[in-house]
């Protein structure tokens, strides 16, 4: 299949980690078909450094950007979803670095009737905040690179062949993670994206994936071949984390397969 990749990044207020996972688009091997920055309102330096890597990454960069309205992560990634020009979309965090081969093997994994349920390996404290600071290229790192204080799961930078082994669980809605998973733009669509209703912190990615897996798509693992590199930072505000669980719930004991407020209303 003609495999066209939209790269999203969600990103607010954070150029400093958004500056290196843009400098790790630049490594990988085989290069998206765009990129997209999903920014939650953030202020005018995001902006400027958006513009500035528009002159030095080798495909389109768009920047879709909506108002400061608290945290709407479900709605931003609707809106720029839905201005994709690709047919596959991935997606990742604004503090996600990715490594070289991370597309390419997006790329490999992506299968008609199948979402891709990527996964992350923790940077510590210290390591992230020394990242930030001295730029280090770590996406380009081997695992034997790190050490155990710097990273929570070297292991899991090391690279598993594409196999059967990455189908055991394709009926789980726990493996999906939105700080790295992909789907067809077409089958995001027919589910009408992500749910907007869940603002705020927690499960609106556990959600989309019980709605992906009703409709009939399964998924695969990621795992050992599309795992990113995730900055420390700060834990985000979970003050809506019981309202968004007990929706999840209604949704586990439901039928509900479409969202109610989705991403129809950008298309």
């Amino acid at each position: 299949m003609n495999v066209k990749l939209s790269l999203i990044i969600s990103t607010y207020n954070w150029p400093e980690a958004l500056e290196l996972v843009l400098r790790s688009v630049m490594s990988q091997k085989e290069l998206p078909f765009e990129v997209i920055i999903a920014d939650d309102g953030s202020r005018e330096p995001t902006k400027n450094l958006i513009e500035s890597y528009k002159q030095k990454i080798p495909c389109p960069l768009i920047h879709i950007w909506q108002e400061d309205n608290g945290f709407q992560l479900a709605q931003i990634r609707n809106k720029a979803a839905a201005a994709s020009k690709g047919n596959y979309v991935v997606f990742i965090d604004g503090d996600c670095l990715i490594r070289p081969s991370f597309v390419k093997n997006h790329l490999k994994l992506a299968s008609p009737g199948r979402f891709t349920a990527g996964n992350r390996a923790l940077l510590g404290q210290d390591f992230s905040n020394q990242v930030i600071t001295e730029a280090l290229p770590i996406e380009t790192w081997k695992p034997s690179e790190f050490n155990a204080d710097q990273i929570n799961r070297s292991w899991a930078l090391h690279t598993l062949p594409i196999g059967p082994l990455r189908s055991l669980k394709s009926k789980c809605w726990r493996q999906l993670k939105g700080c790295n998973f992909a789907i067809w733009k077409e089958d995001l669509v027919a589910i009408n994206g992500l749910d907007e209703s869940f603002i705020g912190w927690g499960y609106e990615d556990s959600e989309l994936t019980i709605r992906l897996l009703r409709h009939g798509l399964r998924s695969t693992s990621g795992r050992l071949a599309t795992t990113v590199l995730h900055l420390w930072h700060k834990e985000q505000d979970r003050s809506q984390e019981q309202e968004n669980w007990a929706k999840l719930q209604e949704v586990l004991n439901g039928d509900k397969k479409l969202a109610e407020k989705g991403i129809d209303q950008y298309l």
